[in-house]
C-alpha cells in the first residue's frame, strides 16, 4: 500500500519522510493503488509536452487540446499495463500519437483532413485551369491505402519529422523509407491520371 505523501507549495509530490520530489515512476505506483492525486501531478508535470505533440499533429489549438485531453484519458485507463519499461513520458508520448493518428485517420475517411501545402512539380503534370488542388489531392490521397494516406499526410502536410513518425506508428526507420518511397510513385501516379483526365474533360 503507498505510504502518505504531502505536496509542497509548488505543487510538486513529495515523499513526507525526505520531502523530496516524487519520481514520476513513484507517483504511476501510487496512481495504480488508487491515489487519483497522483495522476493529477503526472498531468501537472507533462500536459505542456503533450500538448506539443498533439498540436504537431492537429495544427489547430483546439484540437490539440482536445488531443492532450483524451491522451491522458487514455493513459490513465491503460496505466495498469504501464511496467516501465521507458519511461512515463516516452510512453505518454506514444499514447498521444496513437490518439491523434486515429482521430486523422478518422477525419482522412469522413474528408475532414485539411490539405495545407502542396507543391504542384511533384505531380509532373501541370493543373488543369480552374482546377481546385486542394480538393483534387484529398481525394488522390483518399485512394491510397491507410498506411500510405497516413504517412504522406503526416509528413508532407502536417510536418512531422520522420523520428515522430516512426515512433508514432513504432516502425523502422527503414520501413518507414520505404513505405515513402512507395507512397509517392502511388500518389504521384494517381495525381497525374486524375489532372489528365480532368484536362481531357475540360477540353
Amino acid at each position: 500500500m503507498a505510504h502518505a505523501g504531502v505536496q509542497t507549495h509548488e505543487g510538486a509530490w513529495a515523499d513526507s519522510a525526505e520531502a523530496a520530489p516524487l519520481s514520476d515512476l513513484e507517483l504511476v505506483a501510487r496512481t495504480k493503488d488508487g491515489d487519483s492525486e497522483a495522476f493529477s501531478e503526472l498531468v501537472l508535470r507533462h500536459q505542456q509536452m503533450i500538448y506539443n505533440v498533439a498540436f504537431r499533429y492537429m495544427r489547430e489549438s483546439a484540437l490539440a487540446e482536445d488531443m492532450a485531453q483524451e491522451a491522458f484519458l487514455k493513459g490513465f485507463r491503460l496505466l495498469q499495463g504501464f511496467r516501465g519499461d521507458c519511461s512515463f513520458s516516452t510512453w505518454m508520448y506514444r499514447v498521444t500519437c496513437s490518439v491523434c493518428l486515429t482521430e486523422l485517420n478518422r477525419r482522412k475517411r469522413r474528408g475532414e483532413v485539411p490539405i495545407q501545402a502542396w507543391h504542384t512539380e511533384d505531380a509532373q503534370v501541370a493543373p488543369p485551369e480552374g482546377l481546385d488542388l486542394p480538393d483534387h489531392l484529398r481525394r488522390c490521397i483518399a485512394k491510397l491505402s491507410d498506411r500510405y494516406a497516413t504517412i504522406v499526410t503526416l509528413y508532407y502536410l502536417k510536418g512531422v519529422s520522420y523520428e515522430e513518425i516512426t515512433q508514432a506508428l513504432g516502425i523502422p526507420m527503414g520501413t518507414l523509407k520505404t513505405w515513402m518511397f512507395r507512397a509517392r510513385k502511388q500518389l504521384r501516379r494517381i495525381v497525374e491520371k486524375e489532372m489528365v483526365a480532368g484536362e481531357r474533360a475540360s477540353s
